[in-house]
């Protein structure tokens, strides 16, 4: 079985940007791409500042911040993964767009890459037909922020092989994470089919005058021992994800449970993404 020495991160937003901090940090060698030097550079700055604040709590050394930081290439051609061991996509959630990148690396890397997608709801199996080696392809669904939460996601397209899930597992557990393996390749794997019938019920909640969002949050929080509620949540990840992500689920089944209530829909419509645009469920300015 081959190791996974050098990753590929395609996408410097925060989730791409904190997997290659993971990666980095845990010794692999990661090669940081996006469409533009501003979005790769602006990602190191972020690593780096993540690593300062370890270094004051002593969680990291200077040497080993330095040393991190230098294992990381950053690049705007995705040529520049033809080394790669292994590929992360973690760009924006459309099944199209994704397609299209997946395509475009079975043309650049290597046979033996694998190619992982961090996407959060979508058919592995439909990513893995954009490509030559569907074997080779599996999801890596880490969650937001992934530098503290704890799980991955390994799920299996249909015809992704045992020897890759095995290879993914470990790849997770070498950045600190925990994976658990999703057998059948379903719409929203295990967290998003769980989580987002909540959201969407705590936002008919509001719909139907029984409870404001600040008060559903404190319940969410206080009743279920939640780290967060379910409009904060939202706010921190952007509002869109979770229109994307009921729109791929109803798109699926039909099933009109995961249709996504009008005010949601209107929060996007609106520019109020959450945190990231000052404004969401929540106001932040």
């Amino acid at each position: 079985m081959m190791s996974i020495k050098k990753i590929g991160v395609l996408g410097a937003g925060s989730m791409g940007g904190g997997i290659a901090h993971l990666a980095a940090a845990r010794g692999f060698e990661v090669v940081l791409c996006d469409v533009e030097q501003r979005f790769v550079e602006g990602a190191v700055k972020r690593i780096a500042g993540f690593m300062d604040k370890s270094v004051v709590k002593q969680k990291m050394t200077v040497d080993e911040k330095e040393a991190a930081l230098k294992r990381i290439t950053i690049t705007t051609n995705m040529e520049d993964f033809a080394s790669v061991d292994l590929v992360i996509e973690a760009i924006f959630e459309d099944l199209e767009i994704k397609k299209s990148a997946f395509e475009k690396l079975d043309k650049i890397c290597e046979p033996h890459t694998i190619f992982g997608s961090n996407t959060s709801s979508m058919s592995i199996t439909a990513l893995a037909a954009a490509t030559n080696r569907p074997d080779k392809v599996v999801g890596l669904h880490f969650f937001n922020p992934p530098l503290i939460m704890r799980l991955v996601e390994v799920i299996r397209g249909y015809y992704t092989s045992d020897e890759t899930v095995k290879l993914a597992s470990e790849v997770s557990q070498g950045m600190g994470k925990t994976p658990v393996v999703v057998q059948k390749d379903t719409p929203g794997f295990i967290v998003n089919r769980i989580m987002m019938p909540q959201f969407l019920e705590a936002i008919r909640i509001v719909e139907e005058g029984i409870a404001t969002p600040a008060d559903i949050d404190t319940a969410v929080k206080l009743g279920l021992n939640y780290p967060m509620g379910p409009f904060e949540l939202m706010d921190f990840t952007g509002v869109e994800i979770s229109v994307h992500v009921a729109d791929y689920l109803f798109n699926e089944s039909r099933d009109r449970k995961w249709n996504a209530p009008e005010p949601l829909k209107a929060l996007v419509r609106a520019g109020r993404l959450g945190k990231k645009t000052g404004a969401g469920w929540y106001d932040y300015k």
